[in-house]
């Protein structure tokens, strides 16, 4: 895949609607009971408007390096308290397996896609072509004169 095809808006708002998604996952997941599990609701509703959040300005503008790394950090976020509920637990809450269904998948999918889209989108604007400098002139040999000793 070319990424240079790619335009910003396209990573922008395709990087929003992942990031949206993996929030309303969480959002629906606290609303369906969830929200009585100690510390683990509250989390999956921060999870939840951080995501909200962090997609409504990716999609303002370009935005800054920082704003990018908050957004993969909460798709890291999100794949490290999936990870951690099904093997050591997080706060005593553990899962299995890609339960809830079709929730976990789903939630996998839109994190791994956050992610993704966020390396695809910093490669392409490391690659784009900068303005061209002017050159700087060495001076010719020939014309130098080195002092005589």
């Amino acid at each position: 895949m070319n990424t240079r095809r790619l335009p910003a808006p396209v990573l922008r708002a395709a990087t929003a609607a992942t990031l949206a998604a993996g929030g309303y996952l969480h959002a629906q997941l606290y609303l369906d009971g969830y929200r009585f599990i100690p510390v683990i609701g509250p989390l999956f509703l921060l999870q939840a408007g951080a995501s909200f959040a962090l997609a409504a300005l990716l999609l303002i503008g370009t935005p800054p390096l920082l704003l990018r790394t908050a957004a993969a950090g909460i798709a890291l976020g999100a794949l490290g308290g999936f990870i951690a509920s099904r093997t050591v637990g997080v706060f005593g809450f553990t899962e299995h397996g890609l339960q809830p269904e079709p929730q976990a998948i789903l939630s996998l999918l839109a994190e791994t896609g956050t992610l993704l889209l966020l390396a695809i989108w910093q490669v392409t604007m490391t690659k784009q072509p900068r303005a061209a400098e002017t050159p700087v002139r060495t001076p010719d040999r020939a014309t130098t004169r080195t002092p005589s000793h």
